[in-house]
């Protein structure tokens, strides 16, 4: 199985941003969080293997996603 890319959607000073892990550019930016996990979400999605992590506006982690939801690693049980 390859390498599951994460993307982290955090807060920036102008708004928020949705990056691939490791890269240069941000895949999306605007100026709601919301708008930003959506455009994220969607390239996660057709991606396929990848996972968003959301980031709250202090930097924290607040959830992790994985799509497809059939290759997370850690399924909750029942």
């Amino acid at each position: 199985m390859s390498k599951r890319e994460r993307y982290h959607v955090t807060k920036t000073e102008d708004g928020w941003k949705g990056k691939k892990e490791g890269g240069e550019r941000a895949s999306a930016t605007g100026k709601t969080k919301k708008e930003v996990l959506k455009k994220t979400t969607d390239i996660a999605k057709k991606k396929g293997n990848s996972s968003v992590v959301i980031h709250k506006s202090d930097g924290k982690i607040q959830e992790e996603r994985t799509y497809p939801k059939k290759s997370d690693p850690y399924p909750p049980k029942g």
